[in-house]
């Protein structure tokens, strides 16, 4: 009898002691949380140091390995995880504990998140990683607002357009009849405003050596670029290059790298069977304006070996830019790739950048992006082309502009099966999926060469300024091609001075580039690219 009270007390305090550690467990983590929801912009890792914590994420940009080996898998960008360092010594074994994002703080809203979240990041990890959420079930506050999925009724057509004018004849005077609608201009002014602020944060802020110089022309500029663009003189490369202007010093070049890989003879389409040597082959590659042998069937002018389109609308754009401001030294690095030097690249470099990602779409585009972001060309010197290598270590490219404004083929196909609904759930989708389809595989390509990719089109503000609009405020796919898509960005190219590109229909880069064409393989883009597969030491 007289040892009972001290069982029981002994539990009540046990019992006490367990309230009070879970008590002080996720005060801990929400102050943990709150801390990193208010984490400054562009900050990767936070450091817990009494627990020997460590909290990082993938911010759409980051990946945790640059290594060669194929034993390592990307970490998507569903939340901020967390390695408890003494557990791993001690275990020696990886565990990581999620804390994922979501948009609503409902408690039904937070189970779903945990749910969908673990589903999507368990699938994409190695087995041997444990993989779990973290004990309080906290989450964290979405950087960007959730998509605007609500269906505007049609507004009738905008003041000074005719929608059977559009449909018959696409020009830029029609995007002006846009604009003379007020509520859409002032739309379009507030879209360039947090977008250029998105370009500024990423040109203006670096660090510049006033003393230093471009030493492969330098006649061309007393300072060399620390921006370039990855261009192809198509609207999303222009609009970004128009807001660079506004915000790189003046008297700083920027760099548009414009990539082209080499046509094959048209000659034999023209019923000849004459080649080009080897000889001809270097010539063109020193003097990448001496045309092939080969006419036009249609225009009966020679065409150089790498007057690709993206080469052709690039040279266009280039003369846009000038006259918008005739001040900036604009630097069009021609950069030519010819199919020995793909190959050569890709099985030293490429594939092991591009892994984990295998389509023939994946090799495409991330062999397109090395020799662009490389920046190995030519430059024209007073009419004269010599060449240049690209010291700009900040790399603007275009991406998301497409996956939140419907840019692609694919959207246009949705949209006329599914509607506006159905458009919306596949904008959703691939904002959703651009870290591990897109972000991950650039970031490596790009970085590669010492440099920084940037994606303007994905700053915080300015996906959170698309989601917010219903999709018929940024495009309409009702109209034709060259204005329906990304109606919003080429209402905002057409205030920015643009012209003639305001209207190009899009182009993939891997068709556009000519690099889909360069080798003769009957693929999809989604299968998987044999010239993709890594060897490990033992096969070799």
């Amino acid at each position: 009898m007289s040892g009972r009270p001290p069982r029981q007390e002994d539990g009540e305090s046990a019992a006490l002691r367990q309230r009070e550690e879970l008590s002080r467990r996720i005060k801990e983590q929400k102050v943990v949380v709150d801390e990193l929801s208010n984490l400054k912009k562009n900050r990767k890792v936070y450091k817990q140091q009494p627990n020997s914590n460590i909290f990082f994420l993938v911010d759409r940009t980051e990946t945790l390995s640059q290594c060669k080996s194929n034993q390592w898998q990307e970490v998507p960008a569903s939340g901020i995880f967390k390695i408890d360092l003494k557990a791993c010594a001690t275990t020696k074994s990886l565990s990581l504990t999620l804390f994922p994002w979501k948009y609503c703080y409902t408690e039904k809203a937070a189970e779903e998140t945990f749910i969908n979240v673990l589903d999507q990041v368990s699938k994409d990890l190695p087995s041997h990683i444990h993989l779990g959420v973290n004990e309080s079930k906290l989450c964290l506050r979405a950087p960007v607002i959730p998509l605007n999925t609500a269906i505007a009724e049609a507004s009738g057509e905008c003041a000074g357009t005719n929608s059977s004018n559009i449909i018959h004849g696409v020009s830029v005077e029609t995007l002006q009849g846009f604009l003379a609608e007020e509520h859409k201009k002032k739309l379009v002014c507030r879209f360039i405003d947090v977008l250029s602020e998105a370009v500024k944060r990423r040109v203006l802020c670096l660090f510049r050596d006033q003393d230093q110089e471009t030493r492969e022309v330098p006649s061309v500029s007393r300072k060399k670029a620390h921006v370039a663009v990855l261009f192809s003189g198509g609207i999303d490369s222009m609009v970004i290059a128009a807001l660079a202007d506004k915000h790189v010093p003046l008297e700083e070049p920027v760099d548009l790298l414009n990539v082209a890989f080499m046509m094959k003879e048209r000659a034999k389409h023209k019923g000849t069977s004459k080649r080009h040597t080897s000889l001809e082959v270097q010539l063109d590659l020193l003097r990448p304006q001496e045309t092939c042998q080969g006419l036009d069937a249609k225009s009966g002018a020679h065409l150089s070996c790498f007057d690709v389109p993206d080469r052709i609308t690039g040279r266009a754009g280039l003369k846009e830019l000038e006259a918008i401001n005739p001040s900036r030294t604009w630097n069009f690095v021609e950069i030519n790739v010819t199919l020995e030097e793909l190959k050569k690249m890709r099985e030293q470099r490429i594939n092991h950048l591009i892994y984990p990602l295998d389509t023939v779409l994946d090799d495409s585009i991330g062999c397109a992006m090395w020799f662009a972001s490389r920046g190995e060309g030519f430059i024209s010197n007073q009419g004269e082309l010599k060449p240049y290598k690209s010291s700009a270590k900040v790399v603007l490219t275009g991406i998301g502009a497409d996956e939140q404004l419907a840019g692609y083929s694919r959207h246009r196909v949705c949209f006329q099966k599914y509607g506006l609904e159905g458009l919306n759930k596949e904008l959703e989708m691939e904002l959703g999926r651009i870290s591990s389809r897109n972000l991950g595989r650039d970031d490596r390509i790009i970085g590669d060469h010492g440099k920084e990719a940037r994606f303007p089109f994905l700053d915080e503000d300015v996906v959170s300024f698309l989601n917010s609009l219903p999709v018929s405020e940024k495009a309409d796919l009702t109209l034709p091609r060259g204005v329906g898509e990304k109606l919003i960005l080429r209402l905002a190219a057409k205030e920015l001075g643009l012209t003639a590109s305001t209207v190009l229909p899009k182009r993939a880069v891997q068709f556009g580039s000519r690099i889909a064409k360069l080798e003769s393989h009957r693929e999809k883009a989604s299968d998987t690219c044999s010239r993709l597969k890594l060897f490990s030491v033992g096969e070799l």
